[in-house]
């Protein structure tokens, strides 16, 4: 099981409360973790990642064992932490403003 921890509007937008927990068949990426995260929860779609390009929006950071992952290959293996459902991988709604 890996547990996700959602910024606060998309708890809300899920109908979610706390962390989300979610099965994965193969390797734990952050790909893999955000299909079967919008494949749950089907009103995430497009608020995370683009719809046609799948990158990552600009105000969403990702993060996982006080890693910044959020510019790391969407294919890149999660830290085995969060691939064990010890650590949650960390959806974040970025701050921006002067």
């Amino acid at each position: 099981m890996i547990r996700v921890a959602l910024p606060v509007h998309l708890r809300t937008l899920a109908r979610v409360s706390g962390d989300v927990t979610l099965d994965i068949d193969g390797p734990v990426t952050q790909r893999s973790v955000l299909d079967a995260l919008e494949a749950r929860y089907p009103m995430l779609r497009g608020t995370i990642r683009d719809h046609v390009t799948h990158k990552r929006r600009a105000f969403i950071r990702f993060f996982a064992c006080e890693q910044d992952l959020s510019n790391e290959s969407p294919d890149a293996p999660l830290p085995d932490a969060v691939a064990k459902g010890a650590e949650p991988y960390l959806i974040v709604g970025a701050m921006a403003g002067g």
